[in-house]
């Protein structure tokens, strides 16, 4: 072997300067990206939001959407604020709630309309919630994933967020998050539910319209005139309308259809629709959005969209109210005192459940 081309002799010192980074000598030792220091970002502020998400910047959007989620009490007055100044620019979109048990195809069915939509110029955002774990309390947050090629649409914005314990399969700021995607210019608002089951009926009270996702042979159809959430839908779509299952589709259309006939509809005026879709063909997709299309602009032509809205507002103040009754309550320092010995009574048999929430109340 050639001497002359042989690697130079290198001895490490643990002295030398650079010396967990050095790999030749003269060489200076260089630190990988990842574990540079990175400047702390500073919490936004309300002039910075307001008019970053009036101008369609999404990355200003999902910060201020992320403070509005938060819990944090430093947080609040900056939410109260961006909340308040974008309040008179929302308002102007299709709220629209989309609904199902699990493996409905309701992410599948969002990108298909959702990229329908696009190519029209409209605006969508999706307010996607993903089920929080009961033990660890994290969430997978996969919707991104489940929608990727709607993810690439300039016009649509697509956000994730965990139901951190939030009844009826929503998350617990999603009122606020809808605010804040109709000031930045977003037409139409779809709300993808966890889909639980039939308890699941939160979303109803902050949508104009409720989409029920179903499927062939997962024996809703049976049970149509069940109370639940059935009964709030504005139509039933039956989903994976294609292949083999077409036929066993067209059924399950008319058993709901049969079903909805029975109940009492929950928009005044208005008669749900039972319909079938393909989310992967597309077929029956332009036809469901006709009908929403026209339901919204019915109902705003009569002033009852408004008038709606107005009802749900109301509704959502008084549950937040609630809330933090709740919470009050519960930090009180004599509750903080008197809770663990009365529990611990309730528990073991001494006292029963009702007299001990007298006490606590008196």
């Amino acid at each position: 072997m050639d001497k002359s081309r042989r690697a130079p002799e290198w001895r490490p010192s643990p002295s030398a300067p650079g010396f967990a980074g050095e790999i030749m000598p003269g060489q200076p030792a260089t630190v990988p990206p990842s574990t540079r220091s990175r400047p702390k970002r500073s919490t936004l502020d309300p002039d910075t939001a307001v008019e970053g998400i009036r101008s369609g910047n999404l990355a200003i959007l999902a910060r201020s959407i992320t403070l509005v989620e938060s819990n944090a009490a430093k947080h609040r007055p900056i939410a109260r604020e961006i909340l308040r100044r974008c309040l008179p620019h929302s308002g102007n979109s299709v709220r629209i709630g989309v609904t199902g048990v699990p493996g409905a195809g309701k992410s599948t069915f969002l990108e298909c309309l959702g990229k329908r939509l696009c190519d029209t110029g409209r605006k969508i955002a999706v307010l996607a919630v993903d089920p929080s774990s009961t033990v660890s309390g994290g969430s997978v947050l996969g919707d991104k994933t489940r929608m990727e090629e709607l993810c690439r649409e300039p016009n649509a914005y697509i956000r994730p967020s965990p139901s951190s314990g939030a009844l009826g399969g929503v998350a617990a700021k999603t009122r606020e998050s809808m605010i804040l995607c109709e000031a930045a210019g977003y037409d139409t608002i779809f709300v993808e539910t966890v889909g639980v089951g039939q308890s699941e009926i939160s979303v109803r009270s902050m949508v104009d319209f409720f989409l029920l996702l179903q499927i062939a042979g997962a024996g809703d159809e049976l049970q149509g005139i069940k109370k639940g959430v059935i009964e709030m839908a504005d139509a039933i779509a039956v989903n994976k309308a294609d292949g083999d299952n077409e036929a066993r589709a067209q059924m399950a259309k008319g058993d709901f259809e049969r079903a909805l006939h029975y109940l009492q509809p929950f928009t005044p005026g208005w008669q749900p629709q039972a319909l079938c879709c393909s989310a992967l063909t597309g077929a029956g997709i332009d036809e469901l959005w006709q009908v929403i299309e026209g339901f919204a602009s019915d109902r705003r032509a009569s002033g009852q969209l408004e008038a709606a809205r107005r009802e749900q507002n109301v509704k959502w103040m008084r549950t937040l109210l609630e809330e933090a009754a709740l919470g009050r309550f519960y930090s009180d320092p004599k509750i903080v005192e008197l809770l663990p010995s009365i529990e611990r009574l309730v528990s073991e048999g001494q006292l029963p459940a009702m007299e001990a929430v007298e006490k606590i109340i008196q």
